[in-house]
């Protein structure tokens, strides 16, 4: 089963399952993905979580029972997975701009966020660059931190550990000790058990240092693509290029081992900025 299909059977069961609790796990196992790898990719090709993908269609189903039928509020709130009354008119509040009594009189528009159905274009106008390289194991030090992938709780930790690092200066000191094949500073990701994540900020060196800790990238076939604009818009677009455009066209998929993000040491927001995208390769089970 390829990729596109595993997300859509990922997607199908998050659908007949909205009025019931939903675990990531679950989800995930139905995409044959790990947790992270789902959610990264579900991320990439949706530009929205799963929990706000779920949060999404729930309210709109109940936005719709709420202007269909005399089901009370209470029993409605409770059936789409909130505990209290207030719980839902909040975030019934937050993604209609009304509340849930106002929907039951037809007071207001109502936002609806439609089924999703992934669907691959063939598109190809603007010519991707990359190269694919075989590397043995190499040697990255660094600093990690352990997320949750629950509650998007990575999404949010990882920009403000960026922002953490450029402001105490140890992004300057891993450009120092950078000597690599790959030039930059990384953030790698790192698939971990069940839903938590390790995100490492480091760079490829030979040097030994008792101030970071230090990891070994396995050997791997690369896909290394090039990445040029502003950050951040420039490295999203460019994730969900190689996801909708790049993955369907070759013979490879995601090995599920450390990704790479590559940074240069010149302000990454300069609109001529150049990055890199280093995923790990295989090739397609037949």
């Amino acid at each position: 089963m390829g990729w596109v299909e595993s997300l859509q059977q990922a997607i199908d069961y998050m659908e007949d399952h909205l009025e019931e609790p939903l675990a990531i796990e679950q989800i995930a196992k139905r995409a044959n993905a790990s947790v992270f790898h789902f959610q990264r990719t579900f991320a990439i090709l949706t530009d929205m979580t799963v929990g706000e993908y779920l949060r999404g269609r729930r309210l709109t189903l109940a936005a719709h029972e709420l202007s269909s039928t005399d089901n009370k509020i209470i029993d409605i709130a409770y059936k789409y997975g909130y505990d209290t009354p207030e719980a839902f008119s909040k975030a019934f509040r937050r993604q209609h701009g009304i509340t849930p009594s106002e929907a039951r009189k037809n007071l207001g528009g109502l936002k609806s966020y439609n089924r999703l159905v992934i669907q691959v274009k063939l598109r190809g106008a603007e010519p991707m660059k990359y190269k694919v390289v075989e590397r043995g194991s190499f040697k990255v030090v660094g600093f990690k931190r352990t997320f949750s992938t629950l509650n998007d709780e990575n999404m949010r930790g990882i920009p403000q550990m960026w922002q953490e690092t450029n402001a105490s200066g140890l992004d300057e000191k891993l450009f120092e000790l950078n000597r690599g094949e790959i030039e930059g500073v990384l953030g790698v990701c790192v698939a971990g058990e069940g839903t938590h994540m390790d995100y490492w900020i480091a760079a490829e060196t030979d040097s030994a240092t008792e101030e970071f800790e230090e990891m070994e990238i396995p050997a791997s076939k690369w896909g290394v693509f090039e990445v040029h604009g502003p950050m951040p818009d420039a490295m999203q677009d460019a994730w969900k290029k190689i996801f909708t455009e790049w993955f369907p066209s070759n013979p490879y998929e995601p090995a599920g081992t450390p990704e790479l993000e590559v940074y240069p040491h010149e302000n990454a927001y300069q609109p001529d900025s150049y990055s890199e995208i280093w995923i790990p390769l295989k090739n397609k089970e037949e």
